[in-house]
């Protein structure tokens, strides 16, 4: 019989996120992460259940080192990689092309075909695979299983995915709408589903993913139509460091006027920009707080206008490709903890069914909530995200063929 827990791993550019996930009452048996991968000191932090956290900082070189940390402080725990109990490894992958849209089992095949994808990828797919590549061979005799940031999207229409250019250019280099963050929104927009009582087949959702990354998403009837990210994350809402939507032209004009290299213009507008880049903050929580008061409370009340007209322009948008909204979701840390944003947000939007109760919205709740009000005509809603829940039920499932985590 096969264990019922998953391992979840998410192998970032310069971190490695786990989580230990039993499928059989969706418990977690252990969390933990190492940041600063590559660095002088890297700190590391595990939290088995039950037990308190175990922190230090040591120096870890690569990701090949930290994930037999990872497998060394589960082991300490009886939670190790040899454990009867442990089903799978699911693998969290920001781009899987148009080849992957379901999770896949990871063979040498998949992991070639991973690895063609790191020019349309190349801060994240290359740590994807040193995590995958490790993880194998720690651990050959347990399926592992990519599951890709893409694959919600690729129920995107053809007329929505392909951007308006030379289509023998376009089918070359593989340029076109993938989108990401798709494991939050499949996972959210089914949530809301269930919130509302109905099916994800009967209902229609713009979700907004808030986070320091931003991204949008319309689902009808539990299929992704359109999603604001593009070619790359760095496309659509205004995010913590990463400008959204501009002009491509602009790309040309700070090569000719300000002299800047193509790399010096990727870094610009990935790193230095967004809330970042118009008032120096990047944590929402801050902007707001300089809002208030202070001599640069006119810079960040700017960054939180511009943030949130990009907001308002995407929910239209949506909401006239899906023709009928059932809800609006809010999630990931802004969307889950900023009450002012989700207000102004929707604000000026009443003609479209739009408006938050002010005493629901206010109120703080760790599970899915409705913040419209009780007659509104469409819903508004906080749905926590939970990404490593949904990687590991779309491993378990693939692996056993049971989501129930019955043995």
């Amino acid at each position: 019989m096969r264990g019922t827990r998953v391992l979840v791993l998410n192998s970032g550019s310069s971190s490695v996120k786990y989580q230990l996930l039993d499928m059989a009452d969706a418990s977690r048996p252990a969390v933990g992460l190492i940041e600063r991968i590559g660095e002088r000191t890297s700190y590391l932090r595990h939290v088995p259940a039950g037990g308190p956290p175990r922190e230090r900082e040591e120096p870890v070189a690569d990701h090949g080192t930290a994930l037999k940390a990872v497998a060394e402080e589960l082991a300490r725990d009886g939670l190790g990689l040899d454990s009867p109990e442990l089903a799978a490894i699911g693998h969290r992958v920001v781009h899987g092309g148009r080849r992957f849209t379901e999770p896949t089992v990871i063979d040498d095949a998949v992991v070639a075909e991973i690895e063609r994808l790191v020019p349309v990828a190349p801060l994240h797919n290359p740590a994807n695979l040193a995590g995958i590549r490790t993880a194998r061979a720690l651990a050959p005799h347990l399926p592992q299983v990519a599951v890709f940031d893409t694959s919600f999207h690729t129920t995107i229409p053809e007329y929505a995915a392909r951007y308006a250019i030379d289509t023998a250019v376009a089918d070359e280099h593989r340029v076109r709408r993938y989108g990401f963050h798709g494991t939050s929104h499949a996972y959210v927009s089914r949530r809301a589903a269930e919130l509302l009582g109905r099916k994800p087949s009967e209902v229609n959702v713009i979700v907004l993913h808030l986070g320091n990354g931003a991204s949008a998403s319309a689902v009808a009837r539990g299929r992704c139509v359109d999603t604001s990210m593009g070619l790359t994350p760095l496309e659509g809402l205004v995010m913590g460091t990463r400008s959204g939507d501009v002009d491509p032209a602009v790309v040309f004009h700070l090569a000719r006027v300000a002299g800047m290299s193509v790399g010096e213009i990727d870094v610009l507008l990935n790193k230095r920009s967004g809330l970042l880049g118009l008032c120096g903050d990047n944590d929402m929580r801050e902007v707001l707080r300089r809002m208030e008061s202070g001599p640069d409370a006119g810079a960040a009340r700017l960054a939180f206008d511009v943030y949130v007209h990009r907001l308002r322009k995407y929910i239209g948008a949506y909401y006239a490709v899906l023709g009928r909204v059932d809800a609006v979701v809010f999630t990931a840390g802004v969307g889950e903890n900023a009450a002012s944003v989700r207000e102004a947000a929707v604000t000026g939007l009443e003609g479209l069914g739009l408006a938050v109760d002010p005493e629901r919205n206010a109120a703080r709740g760790g599970g899915p909530r409705l913040i419209s009000p009780p007659a509104a005509r469409v819903a508004v809603a906080v749905v926590p995200t939970d990404e490593e829940l949904e990687i590991a039920t779309q491993t378990y499932a693939l692996v056993t063929g049971r989501t129930d985590g019955e043995t």
